[in-house]
């Protein structure tokens, strides 16, 4: 079954890669690139620590366990996907109903505890925890109910796309949600995630409905007409306003889609877009892929559009998981280590991975060009990256994301690729999307735009978070000048000023917090370090 990742799915040929790399890398080498992980990396010391915590512990041990609540940890450290965030806490709350909710916040109000909520920690800038805080883990709140007659699903906040897909398959889709399906759903809607669908928008505009406990413990239902304030400050809020305890959302009919891909100048696309892609409804999912290879760097791009055809034929299998993990694992390492193995990537993708892709169903026509099949919507986006967790030590990945103006697409990307060039950034993957205009409160596209997603590889080390900074406050500073925005739920090296200029309603934003939440329950480590 065939299946895109948005963030970084580069299939290869086993036997272009091997003629090159055998010759060059030891069979060791090779397999320590491959190798699944063992764990979650331990990437270096807490942030914090001392006394502090050790006190927390012995107070929290003395009252823990609250009656029918689960804590899964008490005192030590969490951290997060990037693995640079590793902070001591109070402890981890197992959340499994509305009443484990209701029964921590009540007892972080009677200790003066501030209060965090996480399901798969991809936000990179400790905005699911804080020093010494509670955090409410709801990967295990997860009921899914499909309502076919409105067509929606009402679901719990640690439910993942993943097993939503499951649930909705065959007939239904998940209408919006990010390129891939790891993530929970209480953390799209903190982000308002978007993802490969350009004509569904962001995640906010799938939302019928949202249940949220606020600080008190009183719950409110908010939507697009119900309490609509608080409704546009949760979606995007980054969980400072109060922790959502269910959502119901749209669902889409699971179409079928024929495949295509396209090369072209990188300049050309913005205008490609606006005379053929936004005009052609039929084309239901869509994303970009800039040249990583130095030779071309951010000079191509290849577009992959799904457009929509007669399915009464087609037969829906079941959702299969990913193939290949080792193989698509050791691509991604390998592009890691230097110049001719990023070379090597972008030519597979450009002129090998297509054809080594099995489509559920092709036409005939397709099965003769190789660059054309047939899928069904949940296809290209039930994909959980598990290739891109490794088991590499002092490396990590990580994530960033900007939102240009649609005009300024191509002076952007010039201004990127030399920031990218002087600083030396291994550059992994540049993903071009397109984002509507949002009007939650703290919106990343007050306007149309492109959005530009890097996935960059850098060591752990001094150096490597040196290197980082610097880069990511060039590339804010190139965002700014271009009229864009930068994601929040990114690592925090940027400044106030930085910040306050990005988003000139952040102050607002912070004002509303704290009429929510006057005791400033919710309070994470990005609020902690920005709303002083």
């Amino acid at each position: 079954m065939q299946k895109f990742s948005q963030k970084l799915k580069t299939g290869v040929s086993v036997a272009a890669v091997a003629v090159v790399l055998l010759g060059v890398y030891s069979y060791r080498k090779l397999q320590a690139l491959a190798a699944d992980p063992t764990g979650e990396k331990d990437c270096g010391p807490a942030v914090g620590g001392g006394e502090q915590t050790k006190i927390d512990l012995e107070r929290i041990k003395a009252i823990a366990p609250l009656k029918d609540v689960r804590w899964s940890q008490l005192g030590g450290s969490i951290n997060d996907a990037s693995c640079l965030s590793k902070t001591e806490i109070y402890g981890v709350v197992d959340v499994r109903s509305v009443e484990d909710v209701a029964k921590t916040l009540a007892f972080a109000r009677d200790n003066k505890l501030s209060v965090t909520t996480a399901g798969v920690r991809h936000s990179m800038g400790g905005h699911a925890f804080r020093k010494g805080g509670i955090v409410l883990d709801m990967r295990g709140f997860n009921k899914i109910v499909l309502n076919e007659t409105s067509r929606s699903v009402t679901v719990q906040p640690g439910a993942t796309w993943h097993d939503i897909q499951n649930v909705l398959h065959p007939r239904f889709a998940v209408r919006a949600m990010q390129s891939t399906d790891i993530f929970t759903v209480g953390g799209s809607i903190s982000v308002n995630a978007h993802g490969m669908d350009h004509q569904a928008g962001a995640l906010a505009k799938s939302i019928k409905s949202m249940k949220v406990m606020l600080a008190d413990g009183s719950l409110r239902t908010v939507s697009a007409t119900e309490n609509p304030d608080l409704f546009n400050l949760v979606v995007g809020g980054y969980g400072l306003f109060g922790v959502i305890v269910e959502a119901e959302l749209d669902i889409a009919d699971n179409l079928v889609y024929q495949t295509d891909r396209r090369m072209m100048d990188y300049k050309e696309f913005p205008a490609l877009f606006a005379g053929e892609i936004e005009k052609d409804a039929n084309i239901g999912l869509m994303y970009g892929h800039l040249s990583t290879a130095p030779s071309l760097f951010l000079k191509e791009l290849l577009l992959y559009t799904y457009t929509k055809v007669d399915g009464t034929d087609f037969k829906r299998e079941p959702l299969g998981e990913v193939s290949g993990t080792k193989l698509r694992r050791l691509t991604i390492n390998l592009s890691k280590q230097g110049p001719l193995f990023q070379e090597i990537k972008w030519l597979s993708e450009k002129h090998i991975e297509h054809r080594m892709e099995n489509c559920t169903v092709t036409r005939a026509q397709a099965i003769g060009s190789a660059e054309a099949c047939l899928v069904n919507r949940n296809d290209p986006m039930h994909d959980s990256v598990p290739y891109l967790r490794n088991s590499l030590p002092d490396d990590t990945d990580i994530l960033h994301e900007y939102f240009i103006p649609r005009s300024q697409f191509v002076s952007f990307v010039d201004g990127m690729r030399k920031v990218l060039t002087d600083n030396k950034t291994n550059l992994l993957n540049a993903s071009v999307r397109v984002v509507h205009q949002e009007n939650n409160f703290l919106t990343y596209s007050p306007q149309p735009a492109f959005s530009l997603v890097l996935y960059i590889n850098q060591s752990t080390d001094e150096e490597g978070n040196r290197r980082m900074k610097k880069a990511t406050e060039e590339l804010i500073d190139l965002t700014i000048a271009h009229k864009g925005r930068f994601f929040l739920p990114y690592q925090l090296y940027y400044s106030r000023d930085q910040l306050q200029r990005s988003y000139p309603e952040i102050n607002a934003f912070f004002a509303a917090k704290r009429k929510y939440d006057p005791g400033e329950l919710f309070t994470n480590t990005f609020y902690q370090k920005y709303a002083s």
